[in-house]
């Protein structure tokens, strides 16, 4: 993916998407971080030109407040519980985190990974195991990071960060019928000063060779296809 006429793009993108958006494109300035702040910063008037956010919710406030063009999901992903390889704590199903002594790890509630977490834990009936929480973290990948050093016994990430990982962490399973719907959402930003450079940048995002990257790091298909 090349940017028009040399421009060098900034993209503010989900934690999540850290390791497969540099191979999309090597030539983009990247700030990674949570959905959610970064959007705050996009409200503040931070310089950026494409916004790429793990839900669609903060898409689309921002396009209600006419800040971002109308979003697009342009790929999807799986929540998973993930424990250290050596399992300490001995969590081989959700319902395990209700044990005691379990130090679990999740994303705040205004990342979409944390709001994601929040809905699996009702679904399951299980909101109680909130009370084994010793930290809620900035990004998926603070979580991430957390369980993958051994600092946390369990926590809720997306596969496509579990698979970073692969030699530190191993995955829980979540019930099916439990799992959230994770979608992601991109759109140029209304403000930037390449208007016609980031939108040819998100119509190469939704192209077959960017699709195909995204598959290949783990990542779902978007829906219809």
């Amino acid at each position: 993916m090349t940017a028009l006429a040399q421009v060098v793009l900034q993209v503010f993108a989900a934690a999540s998407l850290t390791n497969v958006f540099p191979r999309i494109d090597g030539t983009a300035r990247y700030q990674f971080g949570g959905s959610n702040t970064l959007a705050a910063q996009i409200t503040q008037g931070a310089p950026a030109d494409v916004f790429a956010s793990a839900n669609t919710t903060l898409a689309w406030q921002l396009y209600a407040k006419r800040l971002v063009t109308k979003p697009v999901v342009f790929t999807r992903n799986n929540l998973v519980l993930i424990v250290p390889r050596s399992n300490p704590a001995r969590i081989h199903s959700v319902t395990d985190l209700r044990k005691p002594d379990v130090k679990l790890v999740v994303a705040a509630p205004a990342v979409p990974a944390g709001s994601y977490t929040l809905q699996v834990l009702k679904s399951l009936k299980l909101t109680d195991v909130l009370d084994n929480v010793v930290s809620q973290e900035p990004d998926v990948r603070g979580v991430l990071a957390k369980v993958a050093l051994g600092e946390a016994d369990a926590g809720f990430v997306y596969s496509t960060d579990a698979r970073t990982v692969a030699k530190k962490v191993r995955t829980v399973p979540i019930p099916g019928w439990a799992k959230p719907t994770v979608a992601y959402a991109v759109s140029v930003v209304t403000a930037s000063k390449h208007r016609a450079a980031a939108q040819a940048w998100v119509k190469r995002l939704l192209g077959k060779r960017s699709q195909a990257k995204l598959l290949q790091a783990g990542f779902l298909p978007r829906p219809g296809r």
